[in-house]
C-alpha cells in the first residue's frame, strides 16, 4: 500500500470512528441493547431462544491483516473516544410505568407463543407483530387473535415511548423501536417468522 493509500484509508477510518462515537452520544446503542434484551427476556421468558450470531471469518487477501487494522482503531479511538464517554447516557427502564407494561406484555406472551409457532403471527421490521397467516388460525379464534395482536402493538408502541420519554429524550423513540425490533428477532425461538429489512417473511 502507497503513502498516500495508508494516508487516505486512515482519514476515512478517523472519519467512520469519529460519526459513531457521534451518534453514541446521542443516542446510547450499547445501553439501549442490554435494555431491549432485558425486557425480551422478561417477557418472553422460557420462551426466549436467543443465540449470539457468530462473528464473521476475515476475508483473505485484505489489504490489512486484523491485528493491524485494530491497532489502528485503537490509536485513534483512544484519542477521540474519552470526551465521547463522558456524555454517554444510561437507559433507565426501572419506572413505574414502563413496569406496568412490562407486566401487561408479560400476561399476553403464553397467549401469543402458540400463534407464534403455527406461522400465524410474526414479528414484524419496526418492532411489532402481526397477521401472518389467517388461516392458521381457527374460525372461532380468528377475532381473539386479531384483538391480541391489537393490544400488544398498543403495549409496545407505549413501550418504545415511553423509554424515550423516562430517559428525557423523546426524539429517541424511532431509535428504541429499531433496536427492539432487531432484539425481539434475535430472542424469538427458531422457527417463529419475522420480516426482513425489505419486509418480506422469513422463517427463523
Amino acid at each position: 500500500m502507497t503513502l498516500t493509500m495508508r494516508t487516505l484509508f486512515l482519514a476515512a477510518l478517523l472519519a467512520f470512528l469519529s460519526a459513531c462515537v457521534t451518534v453514541n452520544i446521542y443516542f446510547p446503542a450499547a445501553a439501549a441493547e442490554d435494555a431491549a434484551r432485558t425486557i425480551v427476556r422478561d417477557v418472553l421468558g422460557p420462551q426466549s431462544g436467543g443465540e449470539a450470531a457468530p462473528a464473521p471469518a476475515p476475508e483473505k487477501g485484505s489489504m490489512l491483516e486484523p491485528q493491524r487494522l485494530m491497532h489502528l482503531a485503537g490509536v485513534v479511538l483512544h484519542a477521540i473516544v474519552p470526551a465521547a464517554q463522558a456524555q454517554q447516557a444510561d437507559i433507565n427502564i426501572n419506572t413505574p410505568a414502563i413496569g406496568a407494561i412490562r407486566q401487561s406484555l408479560r400476561g399476553r406472551a403464553g397467549q401469543l407463543e402458540a400463534h407464534f409457532k403455527s406461522g400465524a403471527l410474526g414479528l414484524t421490521r419496526d418492532g411489532q407483530v402481526a397477521v401472518r397467516a389467517l388461516d392458521a388460525v381457527s374460525l372461532k379464534d380468528r377475532n381473539a387473535v386479531q384483538k391480541l395482536v391489537a393490544d400488544e402493538n398498543k403495549d409496545r408502541n407505549a413501550l418504545y415511548r415511553e423509554i424515550a420519554r423516562a430517559n428525557g429524550h423523546p426524539e429517541w423513540e424511532q431509535n428504541i423501536r429499531d433496536t427492539f425490533a432487531r432484539v425481539w428477532v434475535e430472542e424469538a425461538p427458531r422457527g417463529y417468522w419475522h420480516q426482513d429489512a425489505a419486509g418480506a417473511w422469513k422463517q427463523k
